[in-house]
């Protein structure tokens, strides 16, 4: 875990520094599916469960096991209006697994970036690095490796609605006072976004920007982003923190703004939908979630197929208890 040190707010980082020598990118042609999720669970499960849990066919007493982004891309579903998801579900000893596959769309476009895309992505970890120390005592080293294969994520149990929800998700960096706050309200979320030059820029950042960054800190509970302002060669200009509890009151004077509440609602409408359509406890059935920028949500159901992701290590493991 990385620690936060507060940048100057005009602290002119150069992004593009070490993009052509210092730089290990993550093979993102692999998809690790829940196994790091997993891991942990079998590592942890006495933390999981409560004492009611031996006596029922439950083996967690957990609801919907997934990714914390899965979970951002439902929070934001009801305003996104490009791009589309899919998202694999597997019943298993009444514990709902939920894991993302990739649609085509997405494919054709990670396969066709361009090296100015490649370059932008770069420069969200490079912030990163400027920004944190690797022990309470250091400053940060610019100079070093960015390595997108390293990374700090945290395990959240929690509820929306009547839902119980363990997820995982990445955590850049906290706060380095040590009478901060416990786990996640001294975590810290980085953010690069382009410098806010008129009034119609600010409205699209209050509107698209702000949504993502919202969705992607509530649930677990991350209480500010900071955010870096870049200019167009990637050099940043100006610094701001977001508190997530206060970002309502920032788009309050949007018109046709998005709106906390319809966000969870459909996310918790959506697990609802899931728990009616997902009854058969079958690590080898998966019931395919498929939804399309203003279409419905559709499903399908698979036996024994290509979408099955629950590894049979997993699978051995939690039948014995």
């Amino acid at each position: 875990m990385r620690y936060y040190v507060e940048p100057d707010r005009n602290p002119n980082f150069d992004l593009r520094d070490g993009y052509k020598d210092r730089f290990v990118k993550r093979d993102e042609s692999v998809k690790e599916k829940l196994d790091h999720i997993l891991r942990w669970i079998l590592t942890n499960k006495s933390r999981i469960n409560s004492r009611a849990t031996a006596a029922s066919s439950c083996a967690l007493d957990i609801d919907f096991v997934t990714w914390r982004g899965h979970l951002t891309k439902l929070l934001t579903t009801p305003y996104e209006s490009r791009e589309g998801w899919l998202l694999a579900v597997t019943k298993f000893r009444d514990t709902i697994y939920i894991s993302e596959v990739e649609t085509e769309a997405a494919r054709r476009e990670r396969e066709n970036r361009t090296e100015r895309h490649e370059e932008m992505t770069y420069w969200g970890y490079k912030f990163e690095q400027y920004a944190c120390a690797d022990d309470v005592h250091s400053l940060p080293d610019p100079g070093g490796v960015v390595n997108t294969n390293e990374a700090f994520c945290t395990v959240v149990r929690t509820r929306l609605a009547d839902h119980r929800l363990l997820f995982s998700g990445e955590v850049d960096c906290r706060v380095k006072d040590p009478s901060a706050p416990a786990p996640p309200a001294c975590y810290v979320e980085l953010k690069t976004s382009a410098e806010i030059c008129t009034p119609k820029q600010r409205s699209n950042f209050h509107r698209f920007k702000l949504l993502k960054w919202w969705a992607q800190s509530f649930l677990p509970g991350v209480p500010r982003v900071v955010a870096g302002f870049r200019d167009h060669e990637g050099v940043v200009v100006s610094m701001e923190t977001f508190h997530i509890s206060k970002m309502s009151q920032l788009i309050k004077n949007e018109y046709n703004c998005w709106k906390p509440t319809v966000c969870m609602n459909f996310c918790s409408d959506f697990l609802s939908f899931v728990k009616d359509v997902a009854t058969e406890n079958n690590p080898s059935v998966v019931y395919l979630f498929s939804w399309e920028p203003h279409r419905d949500v559709t499903y399908s159901v698979h036996r024994d197929s290509q979408y099955s992701f629950l590894p049979h290590w997993y699978v051995e493991e939690m039948s014995r208890t």
